[in-house]
Formats: C-alpha cells, structure tokens, sequence
C-alpha cells in the first residue's frame, strides 16, 4: 500500500496534512469528502457542477493533463486560478505525493 501526503490550505490558510491511500482508486473529492471537508460534488464526480473546484497550490505539474470536459467546466467559474481543477477528475496517485490544495468550491 502506498500512501501520500494531501496538503489542504484551510480558509485561514494554515495547512492540515493527510495521509491518503492511492490503492482504493480514490479521487481527489472523494477523499476530501470523507475527511469532512465542505464539498458539495453534486453532480457525483462527472465534471459536470465544479462544486469540488480546487487551486492547486503545489504540485500542479504532478498533475495528469487537464481534459477538454473538465476546461469547459473551470472556464464557467467567476473564481478560477491558472492552477484550478476539479477535483472529482484527479484519481490519487504516488505523483500527487505533497500537493497543496486550496478548496474553491463553485465560486458561489
């Protein structure tokens, strides 16, 4: 089993580390989620709300390619960064080890 350090940059922008398993095939959202943190992922994780919006604060280039869907869906938001990305399209994985995320929600 390989876990990684999710690094989430709270509101008050201090930081609270995670250890998060790569091998249950978890997204991102997912496994905020389940750490109770304010995600609605309405739509399920189908790219289709962007209520999981994240800024990538560190690590974006451990990132796999961000897909045209996921773009379209960013491009709508009053909120976005040159480093944002929905979290329900990020499968947790060993590259991702130390990112930084900041919580954006829908922008709302």
């Amino acid at each position: 089993m390989t876990d990684i350090k999710v690094n989430v940059q709270n509101n008050d922008n201090t930081i609270t580390s995670l250890e998060a398993p790569t091998d249950m095939g978890l997204s991102l959202m997912e496994f905020l989620k389940g750490n109770d943190y304010d995600i609605l992922a309405t739509c399920g994780g189908m790219a289709l709300c962007a209520t999981c919006h994240v800024s990538v604060i560190q690590g974006f280039e451990h990132l796999p390619q961000i897909t045209d869907d996921e773009y379209a869906m960013l491009d709508t938001l009053p909120n976005i960064t040159d480093t944002s990305r929905l979290a329900c399209q990020l499968k947790l994985n060993p590259d991702m080890d130390n990112i930084t995320v900041k919580i954006m929600g829908d922008g709302n």
